[in-house]
């Protein structure tokens, strides 16, 4: 390391997160960084091995180091121990610490308790990390003794918080007893942006001389974060968009093979754009395919396995299955029969058949032609459109609250509370109406009415008050 990379490394903050053997600090790291590359996580004691270091910046600043810590497997000996060595002492509780890890061997048995000490008198806080779903044990109450010794500032971290909230209780109750209370709540598997702030937040009190520099990274990740959330529900939005505008034509009648090719393609474009869809949202939010599953299968080689025209869908998202059968009797599963004209709207539509005037000619000239010569195009019936919202919406929801520690798989399953925007009719008509809007253009993306309806639906998605204006 350079003299001036030294220099850098000693200006930021530099965080140690300690703890009990797996407790989730390598996890808490992870779901800080937002990428589960960082450091090993198993189920099994002792993951850890050595101290690990990353660095989180607002930016381009780098603003605090995180340094991972092995756990404290053997309080009781490393107490014991530290007692000895106080014994006929007349030196700082520091001093004792300093002393322990100047004279320790690699062989020793608390050569692993010393690689965690070390970590800590070179920090300036301390995220002491709980898991709640453990028992409130003595050997806690070592480790936060020893902790203390280093008069370095400690934050206890409750971990795994989600469906124990009467442990969660019992051990603030614990802490109480021992005079700490700066405590919070991170769960870094079932993750909300709010409890990361709050954690900067804990921090800045305590750390005054890095306030400023916190304050730039809280700003720096909350825009992150919305911006993160956006991306995420305009992806969404697009689908549902580039889906209800697309059509294709259909043949004559009497041409039942190419009819039945051309539903087999309206539906494979359906099936690719959700596809496209699933892996941008995964991709956006720093995940991979083995992060989620869907109604309980995987998914797999970037395949939504509960196909949106599967046979029993609709019911599963408590849809009208009856009048989806009536008009498959007419198209196909999942596929409405529009007629030529029908995007023009009644008033277009006579006002076009009157002889309207250039403006409406110009802008429907297509339509008006395709009313006239009785084109008929087959796209995405309603039901489908509805399935494709209710899952992404659920979906966009998982990921949003899903922390880089978690181990297992997302499962999106049927939703039960997941409801469709209140003027969802309206949009899905004015979509409809407008099928040059099935791709993007300059045209598209400046008209009000799309800015309009874009802005409903990423509203309805991220579940926030229409702002009335495009972000």
């Amino acid at each position: 390391m350079t003299d001036s990379s030294t220099q850098a490394t000693k200006t930021l903050l530099n965080v140690a997160v300690v703890g009990h053997t797996n407790t989730g600090k390598t996890s808490l790291i992870r779901t800080m960084l937002r990428s589960s590359e960082f450091g090993t996580i198993e189920d099994g004691a002792g993951t850890t091995r050595h101290v690990e270091q990353a660095t989180i910046s607002a930016g381009e600043e780098p603003i605090l180091n995180l340094h991972d810590t092995p756990g404290l497997e053997d309080s009781y000996g490393l107490f014991s121990h530290l007692k000895k060595m106080g014994k006929g002492h007349v030196s700082s509780t520091t001093r004792l610490l300093a002393d322990f890890v100047a004279n320790i061997t690699v062989d020793d048995p608390l050569e692993q308790e010393a690689k965690v000490i070390r970590q800590v008198l070179r920090s300036d806080v301390l995220l002491y990390i709980i898991d709640v779903r453990e028992p409130v044990l003595e050997k806690y109450r070592y480790e936060l003794e020893i902790l203390s010794k280093a008069a370095k500032p400690i934050i206890p971290v409750f971990n795994f918080i989600a469906g124990h909230p009467d442990e969660l209780t019992e051990w603030r109750g614990q802490l109480a007893v021992y005079h700490i209370y700066a405590a919070l709540e991170f769960d870094t598997v079932a993750f909300t942006f709010e409890a990361e702030k709050r954690l900067y937040q804990k921090i800045q009190t305590l750390v005054d001389t890095h306030y400023t520099n916190l304050q730039k990274l809280i700003n720096y990740r909350a825009k992150n974060w919305d911006q993160l959330c956006l991306s995420g529900a305009k992806r969404v939005t697009e689908l549902i968009i580039t889906v209800a505008c697309h059509r294709e034509t259909k043949h004559a009648e009497n041409n039942t093979t190419a009819n039945t090719l051309t539903e087999e393609k309206l539906q494979d474009f359906v099936r690719k754009a959700e596809q496209r869809c699933l892996k941008d949202l995964l991709s956006i939010y720093n995940f991979t395919e083995k992060d989620v599953a869907i109604q309980n299968i995987p998914v797999s080689n970037g395949q939504w396995q509960l196909d949106i025209f599967a046979p029993g869908i609709l019911k599963a998202y408590g849809l009208d299955v009856g009048s989806s059968a009536l008009k498959g009797a007419a198209a196909g599963a999942g596929i409405d029969l529009m007629v030529g004209g029908l995007s023009l709207g009644a008033a277009s539509a006579l006002g076009a058949m009157a002889g309207a005037g250039w403006s409406t000619a110009r802008r429907y000239g297509s339509e008006i032609k395709a009313m006239m010569d009785g084109t008929e195009w087959l796209c995405a019936d309603e039901n489908t459109l509805r399935v494709l919202y209710l899952r992404q919406r659920q979906l966009l929801g998982k990921l949003m609250h899903r922390g880089h520690a978690a181990v297992d798989t997302v499962e999106v399953k049927v939703p039960d509370s997941e409801k469709l925007p209140d003027d969802w009719s309206e949009i899905t008509s004015i979509l409809r109406q407008n099928p040059a809007w099935h791709e993007a253009s300059s045209s598209r993306n400046n008209s009000q009415q799309y800015q309009d309806v874009e802005a409903r639906l990423v509203s309805s998605l991220l579940k926030e008050p229409i702002s009335g204006t495009r972000a």
